[in-house]
């Protein structure tokens, strides 16, 4: 026992030599004050982004077109958890808690139309992000002035202001937050070796996996803190991250696979692609160094250079400022580690966004580095406590000379902050600021003409689509693109060859297929049209509008049983879609399945009350049906007021169908009215058929009493 005390004081000592400083740390009233200052200018940076309404690359698959956050449900949830290696609603890797946060958002009434719940979630995160970085800093370096300093910094720096504005971007913040919390709870373990808190630290892991994969490389990270400036590597330490990388390891094969089987991915295999890789790191390392120390011209889309080698000026300044930096890290280890473990810790974290496996169409992103700046933190609030511990009043001086300076880059951040949200009022406006930036993006001028198609400006929006292509016509969507605008006007042959055209490019693509069967069916040609929305389902199973479109070329085709199967196939995606519930009605009714019809009926009014038509059939049906299973008198009296009231009572034939529902209904005298007014309009239309059809109907009820409304 004596021994293993002693082992344990020995760990406790060089542990002490970072750590005793909680015995000298200032009052925590002054890292308090720091954290409230931080937080409200965090606040001011960020607060435009609450009245943001535009909507970036992926948000379709994050809000717009993913029914599951649309609609919350347990169920639905359930769904997001369970389907780890190809989930249906994202494209790419799992993420489960960051599409649930989304459907909690619109439990608050998140929508496409009201993006602020998501927004004020977002904008929270990353205050309780600033908050955990400072107190991460303070647990490392027990100096309340350094870390409130460096925290300041980070709550305001522009380079965040796409993780708050931009839907889709939750994921970053979301597991930022949880990563930061599991680095907390090491933290408070190395102090007193709890094992409580390591347990804390690997569950907060696990959600930040869950959240967004891109923190798998956090052992790591650990084992770096544990040299520098925990000084308390060794093999206990090392042991103690096992867990970590088990689950870590396993989080990067779920990772892979089902990005690999929902999405693309490319990993290098010639040794050409291992230069471009080189090519790359040595641009990006460059990159984010500049945007970090210089966010101006920010931007959600960075293409790669074209061509990607040593002739682009941003690969040639890469190469040249790695080998500097290098140089200067190695150089800095005759004194410190804390510069070259900052780095380090800042690469390990980047990593997996750095392009070595290929999985997004550009080059760089601000948002990649949210997380992994807290390496380049460690060294810089290290040098500030080093500075603020100097005595006398030299030492004064330069720690009020650094915080007006800190204080005064702040500022001009906040401005930053605040006029790069601007850009972010509208779709329409980011897409045409990003073009400014990048006139030649294939890809932004797409999103553009997206956005211009939804506003009804199709002229628009096709020239933009043109432009698209003529910078890149080998992107197979363009043409489907162009090809819808152009089927909207009529000109469907031209559209016809486009959607050719995009599958000579992909042969495989289910959006050309399904708009190609819909064009073969405007032309009644249901062989050609059944073909392709069956290739369309082939090649993505869940597809819903090739399910919708293939059913109704099956019903065309009076291949009821398989129509049918299709329609509930839509439905099991969508149980909202009005129409589909409205054409398996009918089908149901062609295969004498009423009962089954009825509720299908019922549920596409309920959906749209508008339709009705449908509310006059089901209460023809409710009040006249011989089966009593369906008959519901009543009922048919709800729905044939309905249609009247929809209609203002201007239909003699919705008129009509009223009075027998009140005659079913023993209400014999409001039926007599009612079939009088009919007759009376159907009279004054001309519509004699019709004024004998009411009267037929009318007259095998009794005479009127004295019966009651």
């Amino acid at each position: 026992m004596p021994k293993a005390r002693n082992k344990r004081s020995m760990q406790g000592d060089a542990r002490d030599q970072v750590l005793s400083a909680a015995s000298r740390m200032p009052s925590r009233w002054i890292l308090l004050a720091w954290i409230i200052l931080a937080c409200a200018a965090a606040g001011v940076a960020f607060s435009p982004a609450l009245s943001a309404s535009a909507l970036s690359f992926d948000d379709d698959m994050y809000l717009t077109e993913n029914r599951l956050v649309q609609n919350p449900s347990w169920a639905n949830a359930g769904r997001f958890l369970s389907e780890v290696l190809e989930p249906s609603t994202v494209r790419g890797y799992y993420q489960p808690l960051n599409m649930i946060s989304l459907m909690l958002d619109s439990v608050l009434g998140g929508a496409a139309d009201n993006l602020r719940p998501f927004h004020r979630t977002s904008l929270l995160l990353h205050l309780f992000n600033t908050i955990l970085v400072i107190l991460i800093l303070y647990r490392l370096f027990g100096n309340a002035w350094a870390a409130g300093l460096l925290g300041l910094l980070f709550g305001v720096h522009p380079m965040w202001t796409e993780t708050i504005a931009w839907v889709g971007e939750r994921k970053t913040v979301l597991a930022t937050f949880f990563t930061l919390l599991s680095v907390l709870c090491y933290l408070r373990y190395v102090r007193n070796l709890s094992w409580r808190f390591l347990t804390l630290g690997l569950l907060f892991f696990v959600l930040a996996l869950m959240s967004k994969p891109t923190c798998t490389p956090l052992p790591a990270a650990l084992l770096l803190l544990d040299g520098w400036p925990l000084r308390r590597l060794n093999k206990r330490a090392i042991i103690e991250k096992i867990p970590f990388l088990l689950i870590a390891a396993l989080s990067a094969w779920i990772t892979y696979e089902s990005q690999k089987r929902t999405a693309e991915t490319a990993a290098p295999e010639a040794a050409r692609d291992w230069l471009r890789i080189l090519f790359i790191l040595a641009h990006n390392i460059v990159f984010y160094l500049r945007n970090l120390a210089w966010p101006t011209g920010l931007t959600s889309h960075h293409a790669f250079p074209a061509p990607l080698d040593m002739t682009d000026p941003g690969v040639r300044w890469g190469i040249v400022g790695t080998v500097i930096l290098l140089a200067a890290l190695l150089g800095s280890l005759r004194w410190t580690r804390a510069a070259m473990t900052g780095w380090l810790f800042f690469m390990v974290m980047i990593f997996p966004t750095m392009g070595v496996i290929g999985f997004t169409n550009v080059i760089a992103a601000d948002k990649y580095a949210y997380l992994p700046v807290l390496g380049l933190m460690l060294p810089a609030t290290a040098g500030l406590a080093w500075l603020s511990n100097r005595a006398g009043r030299a030492g004064r001086i330069i720690k009020v000379s650094t915080t007006v300076l800190l204080v005064a880059i702040a500022g001009p951040w906040i401005h930053l902050s605040r006029s790069y949200l601007e850009h972010w009022r509208d779709t329409e406006t980011l897409f045409r600021y990003m073009l400014t930036l990048h006139p030649d993006a294939t890809t932004l001028h797409m999103h553009l003409a997206n956005e211009l198609s939804r506003q009804g400006r199709d002229e628009e929006a096709i020239a933009s689509n043109r432009r698209a292509i003529a910078f890149n016509p080998d992107i197979e969507t363009l043409y489907v693109n162009l090809g819808a605008l152009l089927a909207k006007r009529g000109q469907l042959d031209e559209a016809m060859r486009l959607y050719e055209r995009a599958l000579a490019i992909n042969s495989r693509f289910a959006p050309a297929h399904n708009n190609l069967g819909n064009a073969y069916l405007e032309r009644k040609d249901l062989v050609q049209a059944e073909h392709h929305l069956s290739m369309a389902i082939q090649d993505k199973t869940d597809y819903l509008e090739a399910h919708y479109n293939l059913a109704n070329v099956l019903s065309m085709r009076e291949d009821w049983t398989t129509a049918v199967e299709h329609y509930k196939k839509a439905l099991s995606i969508d149980p909202d879609h009005a129409a589909a519930h409205k054409n398996v009605a009918a089908a149901y009714l062609r295969m004498d399945r009423l009962s089954d019809a009825v509720e299908s009926y019922e549920t596409a009014l309920h959906l749209r009350p508008d339709w009705v038509d449908i509310a006059n059939f089901l209460a023809i049906t409710y009040a006249l049906s011989p089966d009593q299973r369906i008959r519901r008198p009543e009922r048919a009296v709800e729905l044939a007021e309905h249609a009247c009231r929809q209609t203002q009572r201007t239909q003699p034939v919705y008129l009509g169908t009223l009075a027998v529902a009140y005659a079913e209904a023993d209400r014999l005298t409001q039926a007599r009215k009612t079939a009088d007014e009919a007759i009376v309009l159907a009279g004054q239309m001309n519509a004699e058929p019709l004024v004998r059809d009411i009267e037929r109907l009318m007259a095998k009820y009794a005479a009127p009493s004295d019966d009651q409304p």
